[in-house]
C-alpha cells in the first residue's frame, strides 16, 4: 500500500513538470510574432511541444518515458540559450542544486517500494 502512495507522488510530480513544460513551450510558441525564434529553436520547441503534450497519453504508464520527455524538453529550451549566451550558464549552475535535489527525490520515489522491505 505504501508503494502505491509513493507511485502517486511520483506520478503527480512528473505530470506537474509536464504541465509546466507544456505551458512554457506553448507560451514561447505563442509569442513567436513578438519575439521571433531562430529556426533551430522553433523546430526543437515544436518537437518538444508535441512530445510533452503527447506524453499525457502515450507515457501515462511509462515512468522512464516521462523522465526522458521531461529531460528532452528542458534541454531543448536550455541548450540553445546557453550556446548563444554562455554567461547564462552561471545562473543555471546555481539552479542546478535545487534541480538536482528534485531529480534525486523523483528517482528515489520512483524506486521506493520496488525490491525494498516495507517500513513500519
Amino acid at each position: 500500500m505504501s508503494a502505491q502512495r509513493w507511485d502517486k507522488v511520483e506520478l503527480t510530480a512528473s505530470y506537474t513538470l509536464l504541465t509546466i513544460l507544456a505551458i512554457e513551450l506553448l507560451t514561447r510558441l505563442g509569442l513567436f510574432t513578438m519575439f521571433p525564434l531562430p529556426p533551430v529553436d522553433m523546430v526543437l520547441s515544436l518537437i518538444a511541444t508535441v512530445l510533452v503534450i503527447g506524453a499525457f497519453w502515450f507515457a501515462r504508464h511509462s515512468r522512464k518515458a516521462r523522465f526522458w520527455i521531461i529531460g528532452f524538453a528542458a534541454a531543448t529550451q536550455l541548450a540553445p540559450m546557453v550556446i548563444r549566451q554562455p554567461v547564462l550558464l552561471f545562473p543555471l549552475l546555481g539552479a542546478a542544486i535545487p534541480v538536482g535535489i528534485m531529480l534525486w527525490a523523483m528517482f528515489a520515489l520512483a524506486r521506493k517500494g520496488h525490491g525494498t522491505a516495507p517500513h513500519s
